[in-house]
């Protein structure tokens, strides 16, 4: 099999894995999830039955020889493959200095038997919670002993590795922008743990979903499902905030993304329909005009991108078109503005899109777009770096182009391409 790759995970679009089996939103092959997401927390790792600490994870659909290969493969393709831990349903609970060190040591046998690139926390359920102490001075046993945990995993995955352990979060609302209207319980009780890890982050992306109202930081009280809770809540984590337990010190835009369900039916509550989505990241960004009631205090250009529960979810033909979420990334980040029967469709900025099918064998087509007469080269290299083939090399018009190589046409061998 050959494989090309394009892009890192910047802009993300980050979506959850789900390892089992649901009427609704049927399993699905990890390598056959769409070629857009290049971000992927598999969902998920749980605590042994009788204890909150030692984590187990086995695969559902396949065997684990199976999801093995197929990590693997992913990987090869370019994307990140993390392993998440908790989810609804999964209660994690750190209360000492030995259940920390179990809950390292197993979860370095799961990120080592199946090669995953990191960890997603996915801590729910009021597993975390404040009874005192400060955003930076936090007092509580149980969140002291996953900031600790979260650093002896990096340190234990470099010196195995020898590279980064990427680390997501996924906190609820009310554990991260719920601290603005009261910091104790579970309010606010993300927040030391994003403070204390904030070197580490690779990207927050706090569920826009599920949950009650939340204060922005301008004092507004702002609803789930609207434009304006993706900007208020958005923005805060970009801003920072005040809170009884401390200032919040935002995030780089480059650790936030946008985390919203796939469909109505993947969430109890928060789907936005696609265009809104759209108004309100380009605002947000500065690239578009105001959609909403919320009045944004800066702009955002280098917001990190999206996330969605699920992937599975947005592959379902139960949800609404199959990878609707999907689709709204690549043209929120990728420039194709939407497409009418009775409209012109030009991109609004340079893109270089992820080919398809990946992998493949012999042949695959490249997409790119262009938003204004240019001279334009597009060319293929090994994995030494060497160019192997040049498929473009003309003056083009503004427009989205499409191209096919094919391996065979060169002579090259199976293996990793880019372009």
């Amino acid at each position: 099999m050959t494989f090309l790759q394009v892009r890192s995970q910047n802009p993300a679009l980050i979506g959850y894995w789900q390892n089992w089996n649901d009427a609704n939103c049927p399993y699905i092959q990890l390598t056959g999830v769409d070629t857009s997401y290049n971000l992927i927390p598999v969902a998920f790792a749980l605590p042994s039955p009788g204890t909150t600490y030692n984590m187990q994870f086995t695969p559902d659909g396949v065997s684990v020889q199976t999801l093995i290969a197929q990590i693997q493969t992913m990987k090869t393709a370019g994307k990140k493959v993390l392993i998440s831990v908790g989810g609804e349903t999964g209660h994690i609970a750190l209360n000492d200095s030995n259940e920390r060190n179990i809950f390292v040591s197993s979860m370095m046998n799961i990120i080592s038997t199946f090669g995953f690139d990191g960890v997603d926390i996915d801590i729910e359920g009021g597993s975390l919670f404040i009874s005192g102490g400060t955003i930076a001075n936090p007092v509580d046993a149980k969140i002291i002993n996953l900031i600790h945990a979260v650093k002896m995993l990096m340190v234990n995955f470099r010196q195995q590795y020898n590279k980064k352990m990427i680390l997501t979060m996924a906190p609820e609302t009310a554990y991260v922008q719920g601290g603005m209207s009261g910091y104790g319980g579970i309010w606010g009780a993300y927040l030391p743990v994003i403070h204390a890890l904030r070197d580490s982050i690779d990207v927050l992306h706090v569920q826009l979903y599920n949950s009650g109202s939340m204060y922005g930081v301008d004092g507004n009280i702002y609803f789930q499902g609207s434009a304006d809770f993706i900007l208020s809540q958005t923005e805060a984590v970009l801003y920072g905030f005040n809170t009884s337990g401390g200032y919040f010190t935002p995030l780089r835009q480059d650790q936030v993304a946008v985390g919203l369900p796939a469909c109505s039916n993947a969430a109890g509550g928060g789907y936005i329909h696609p265009d809104t989505v759209k108004a309100a990241i380009n605002y947000l960004r500065g690239f578009a005009p105001k959609p909403a009631n919320y009045t944004r205090f800066n702009s955002y250009p280098e917001l990190r991108g999206m996330m969605t529960w699920s992937i599975n979810w947005d592959a379902s033909v139960n949800c609404n078109s199959v990878y609707e979420f999907a689709r709204n990334f690549d043209r929120i980040f990728y420039g194709l503005v939407n497409i009418t029967p009775n409209e012109i469709s030009l991109p609004e900025k340079f893109s270089l899109y992820q080919n398809f099918p990946n992998p493949f064998n012999p042949s695959t087509n490249i997409k790119f777009s262009i938003p204004t007469t240019q001279y334009t080269i597009l060319k293929v290299f090994d994995a030494l770096g060497r160019e192997v083939a040049t498929l473009v090399n003309e003056n083009l018009q503004a427009g989205v182009y499409q191209y096919q190589f094919t391996t065979d046409n060169y002579q090259l061998p199976s293996g990793v391409y880019f372009y």
